[in-house]
């Protein structure tokens, strides 16, 4: 009978590696304290790290950031505080998108049939024009599709079509979404 022997399991990291996230694990905590109107500081250190940030976003306090050069955000997008981004595998985030608050983003797994169970990770996609509501989590080689919008609390383990409303455990596709006029146009 094979048994379970996590003492073989190895690190994904080298000694640089290890070393250069020491380092941003402790700048991040302390950027991670800073209020929100000091978004810009956060995006300033994501980038010095390696992460790919468009123009006019907010990264809101509290949000953990596992491995920043694995981060690709598009332009105009908020991410929420206490939002957790675990990036073994690289995270993109389409422009206009929204991850609200205390959402998890899990690319990282294990190999559950290996004795050793080493790590195994997939990207996310993450479209244009989303909404990714409160408590979600949205595990690995998930691709969301543009203007989707994702129930807060859903658990998503498979790709989401475009401009639909998604939610449950596991996420489904419920609607379309359709967009209203703005009151400003009326």
């Amino acid at each position: 009978m094979t048994t379970i022997d996590l003492t073989k399991s190895t690190s994904v990291f080298s000694i640089k590696e290890k070393a250069i996230r020491i380092t941003w694990n402790l700048c991040w905590s302390l950027a991670t304290l800073l209020p929100r109107q000091l978004s810009d500081i956060r995006i300033v250190l994501l980038r010095i790290f390696g992460a790919k940030i468009g123009k006019k976003c907010l990264i809101d306090h509290g949000v953990k950031i596992w491995i920043p050069w694995n981060l690709n955000i598009e332009n105009f997008v908020a991410i929420g505080r206490y939002v957790e981004i675990y990036n073994y595998g690289m995270v993109t985030i389409g422009t206009m998108t929204v991850i609200s608050q205390y959402s998890y983003l899990c690319t990282g797994s294990h190999e559950y049939e290996n004795p050793y169970m080493p790590l195994i990770w997939d990207k996310i996609i993450i479209g244009s024009e989303c909404w990714i509501a409160a408590g979600t989590c949205i595990l690995p080689g998930v691709i969301i599709g543009n203007g989707s919008v994702i129930g807060a609390k859903s658990l998503v383990t498979k790709n989401m079509p475009e401009w639909m409303v998604c939610a449950g455990h596991p996420c489904k596709p419920i609607k379309i979404r359709k967009l209203n006029k703005p009151l400003d146009s009326i």
